[in-house]
């Protein structure tokens, strides 16, 4: 699938925003903004991503001037961020609880009559002015946002509750100082309810909010885990700074129980890590003198002197959290319809609104403007722009969170969208299926002196299965013999000489084309690596890779699932299908070049399937980059890494079955979320109209309007964070 923009992302944090019709402001404004090339803003994040050429400064600016508020994500803490959204949910409820109360009292005297009549003009007036101090206070920020929007030739919820409500203010003052101008059927107040709606949105704005951001600040305290404070080693004392003082170079002594502050390599002493926030793996792994550290990994059980090599934002910590933001930000094919349909959304509310005002004004029942003005204000109120602006970004939110929880991470949401129609999964033998750690299973020929001779050729090779054999060698304490003019033949083996004699060591093919007497044929499967001195043929190894751990699971969940696996290799056929037999795997293409592999991808494509590759080497990487998802081995190389659309940050094949089912109840949540948002103004704006007074004498309220208003949002919001439990 398509790849994202390689150049520079910056990440902001925007506070203001209040529905969809923000959305589209904010990136409206970060657009213009010359060098952008691309802009994307997640509502249920109330964050931003924006690619291109500018700087931050800009682009914060444009934002501020737009009417919200910016600034670079990540630049508070957590527990500066927990402590906002505390205050925030503090102030919400006790604006909701002002209105509400203000509404309760006016409502309390529409059934027990405990005001005075109309007539006394100067008490009601000083309701009313109580009313729209009350409506200023405890719902100043939609009055302000919608000013914004207005100035900035925009609309957005905002607009809709402030027509609402200030009509209803408007028009129950007219009631009062000049009753005159209206029917006497048509003279009632509307202050409770404009206090009621307030009351009711902020209510539920303040329950969103608060799942918005615990669902937020929980995939933010999962790669949390660098200490704020770090022991620096300053001479010959020890001091304690700031980790963000801490500068490439610098040595730390990090104790045992502490967390690695920053990515380096060990000084001095010896300790065990646990770098299962990186790998997944729960192993302790052994550190000595020159092992590497990653920040965010916890020192276990020894006191050490590190080196920092990369800091702050260079740490792989660091690029796992960005890979996990960026994702959450962009936005998926159907979240870009969403956005087109929410374009419109509140100019067509205000338009539906003044249609259904003048129906009932014109043909209504007695009394005409009563029942015209309520009307109108309801369709205003029950409008939920909320509901549908949240429906995608919250679940891709969540999806995304809870995929790097399970050790999956996710470049970009729109692979959660296509993963959930793959068919058929493409996976490669070596260090996919297998370990990519060949092991020796057979000696044949080779006597101590023999194999002195093969750990002298190989224990300066970096292959796998030169290693595999100098540790056998070392397990049976051989010396190295002394070998000299080394000359390798890649994809055949090494030509040296010792003691005058020629060494030829390699595979059967390779000693043949030498012309070395003597090579017999080995019929054991697996990779074999013989010695030859002078002319003669000595003896050979036998190796086999290792199947990975719950491979043969994966295969049949896969099946389960309705996606056919398929293995790709470029090893032999008889080696790739004792492999695929153990896996339980039928379709195999063995001896394929990385090209092959890649026409094999487009093939399937060809044909209408939806494809996933699985690979962990360079040669996969043209194959993964063409693939409708490419998953890369967590331990495989960087090409493989940066082609893939999701890790698998343990190297485990199951996260491949995870990913499937996990992008199915996504898309599945999103589609619920949508079904709910658009089902809820599908159905309540014409019930909002009075589309069932002629029937069944019903009119919507606008104070219970503003109560469905903000149960829609709080509705999407919970349906979405139930993912994180899946």
């Amino acid at each position: 699938m398509n790849k994202p923009d390689t150049r520079e992302t910056i990440l902001l944090s925007v506070n203001g925003m209040s529905c969809a019709g923000c959305v589209r402001t904010v990136e409206a404004a970060l657009k213009d903004v010359p060098g952008v090339q691309i802009a994307s803003v997640n509502f249920a994040g109330q964050t931003a991503a924006v690619t291109g050429e500018t700087l931050a400064s800009s682009l914060i600016r444009a934002v501020n001037d737009a009417g919200y508020d910016a600034r670079l994500l990540g630049q508070n803490s957590i527990e500066s961020q927990e402590n906002e959204a505390v205050d925030l949910l503090r102030r919400s409820l006790f604006r909701s609880s002002l209105a509400l109360a203000g509404g309760s009292l006016l409502m309390a005297d529409m059934w027990f009559g405990l005001l005075p009549s109309f007539n006394m003009t100067i008490v009601w007036v000083a309701i009313g002015i109580a009313t729209l101090a009350c409506m200023l206070i405890a719902g100043g920020h939609f009055f302000r946002g919608a000013l914004s929007a207005a100035r900035h030739l925009s609309t957005n919820m905002d607009t809709l509750i402030v027509l609402g409500t200030g009509s209803a203010w408007i028009y129950s003052m007219v009631v009062i100082l000049y009753p005159e101008l209206l029917p006497i059927g048509s003279r009632h107040q509307f202050f409770e309810a404009a206090l009621f709606v307030i009351g009711f949105v902020n209510l539920g704005k303040a329950l969103e909010m608060n799942a918005r951001s615990r669902a937020s600040l929980a995939i933010q305290k999962l790669f949390d885990l660098t200490p704020r404070f770090v022991t620096l080693i300053d001479g010959d004392e020890e001091r304690l700074v700031p980790v963000a003082d801490v500068e490439p170079g610098q040595q730390l002594r990090i104790r045992p129980g502490e967390n690695f502050p920053v990515d380096g390599f060990v000084v001095d002493g010896k300790s065990s890590a646990d770098e299962s926030l990186l790998t997944g793996e729960s192993l302790a792994i052994p550190l000595v003198k020159g092992s590497g550290v990653s920040a965010g990994t916890l020192n276990i059980d020894g006191s050490l002197l590190v080196e920092a090599a990369s800091v702050g934002e260079e740490t792989r910590l660091a690029a796992i959290r960005r890979l996990v933001n960026e994702a959450q930000n962009s936005k998926p094919p159907v979240a870009r319809l969403v956005d087109q349909i929410t374009a419109v959304f509140v100019p067509v509310i205000i338009l539906i609104a003044g249609l259904t005002f003048m129906t009932w004004w014109l043909v209504g029942p007695e009394p005409q403007l009563s029942f015209a003005f309520v009307t109108a204000m309801s369709v205003l109120i029950i409008a939920c722009p909320c509901a549908l602006g949240l429906a995608v970004p919250m679940s891709i939110m969540v999806g995304i969170g809870r995929a790097a929880t399970n050790g999956l991470l996710i470049r970009n949401s729109e692979v959660l969208q296509v993963a959930s129609t793959l068919d058929i999964v493409v996976l490669d033998k070596t260090g996919t299926l297998t370990m990519g750690e060949p092991e020796v299973n057979t000696i044949d020929g080779l006597n101590a002196q023999g194999l002195s001779i093969v750990l002298g050729l190989e224990q300066q090779s970096a292959h796998p299965v030169a290693k595999s054999i100098v540790s056998v060698c070392l397990g049976r304490h051989i010396t190295a013999a002394e070998v000299s003019s080394i000359t390798e033949y890649p994809g055949g083996g090494v030509v040296a000489e010792f003691l005058g004699d020629e060494l030829v060591l390699g595979s059967l093919n390779f000693l043949k084309q030498r012309r070395i007497s003597g090579v017999p044929e080995v019929e054991r499967i697996g990779t074999v690596v013989a010695l030859a001195v002078g002319s003669a043929y000595v003896g050979h190894f036998v190796l086999s890779d290792k199947v990975r751990e719950g491979a043969r699971e994966t295969i049949q969940s896969l099946l389960a699932l309705g996606v056919t696996p398929v293995m790709l290799t470029g090893d032999r056929s008889a080696i790739a299908e004792v492999v695929a037999e153990q896996v339980g795997i039928t379709e195999i293409h063995a001896e394929v070049s990385p090209e092959k592999k890649l026409a094999l991808i487009q093939a399937f494509q060809a044909a209408g399937h939806k494809v996933a590759m699985v690979g962990d080497g360079i040669n996969d990487a043209a194959a993964l980059s063409a693939a409708d998802v490419g998953f890369a081995m967590g331990l495989g190389s960087d090409v493989a890494l940066e082609s893939a659309d999701v890790t698998l940050r343990n190297g485990s094949l199951q996260g491949i079955e995870q990913m499937i089912r996990l992008s199915r109840k996504v898309l599945s949540n999103v589609r619920q979320n949508l079904v709910a948002a658009f089902g809820y103004n599908i159905l309540l704006i014409p019930v909002a109209a009075g589309v069932l007074y002629p029937f069944f004498g019903l009119l919507i309220n606008p104070a219970f309007a503003g109560l469905a208003m903000a149960l829609s949002s709080v509705t999407v919001v919970f349906n979405a964070g139930r993912l994180r439990f899946s």
